[in-house]
């Protein structure tokens, strides 16, 4: 993985930074991005797409990753601003949110999936990025991590959707608890049209949803 980042090394790019986005898929909470900047001789065992390790791992990594890094940074985009803009945009968003917090201006911006981002920096897209790149799987796990524990915080306010069990993804337990207690005012809009019709939604107002 280390190797697929320093191919992208020359003369005028020294700073590579490696972005990546968790939450595009869950009825509830944020979309997490994170941006991760390493020096070109830097690995850390184990690294990996953040899908593809425990938990366990994630958190055992994740202070490793940020002692070892020249500079991260992540971004989070409330799931009022995904109904507003849809999740492709705002995961978009996060990704570009993340980089420009680094405190180091890369040269060159490795991003996972199929869209580059709209930045003055040049960005390369890069398909299941979080399995090439080792600065893109490195903010996957950031970005997992963060929005991990952003989820397990709100289940404290809100246990009856096991957020800190399902982190708000659509479970056959999440989707019978939305239907048994309503939606919360951290759930998806958008995201639950499945689950509900157009007219209970349009119903819905910040002050009804339960607190």
């Amino acid at each position: 993985m280390k190797n697929f980042d320093n191919s992208f090394l020359t003369d005028g790019i020294e700073y590579i930074a490696g972005t990546d986005e968790a939450g595009r898929g869950p009825l509830a909470g944020p979309v997490v991005a994170a941006a991760v900047i390493f020096a070109d001789d830097v690995t850390i065992q184990g690294v990996n797409d953040s899908k593809k390790l425990s938990e366990a791992e994630r958190e055992r990594l994740f202070p490793l990753i940020i002692e070892k890094c020249l500079s991260y940074s992540f971004s989070v985009i409330s799931n009022g601003e995904i109904d507003m803009i849809n999740i492709l945009q705002a995961s978009l968003l996060a990704m570009r949110n993340s980089v420009d917090g680094l405190t180091l201006t890369p040269d060159i911006i490795l991003v996972d999936g199929n869209k580059g981002l709209n930045h003055s920096i040049k960005s390369i897209p890069v398909v299941k990025g979080d399995s090439k790149s080792f600065a893109i799987a490195s903010a996957s796990i950031i970005a997992k991590v963060t929005r991990d524990r952003i989820m397990k915080d709100l289940s404290l306010r809100y246990p009856q959707y096991l957020w800190a069990k399902n982190k708000g993804y659509p479970t056959k337990e999440h989707i019978a608890a939305v239907k048994e207690f309503g939606p919360s005012r951290y759930h998806r809009r958008t995201f639950l049209k499945n689950f509900f019709s157009e007219e209970y939604l349009n119903q819905l107002t910040f002050e009804s949803i339960p607190e």
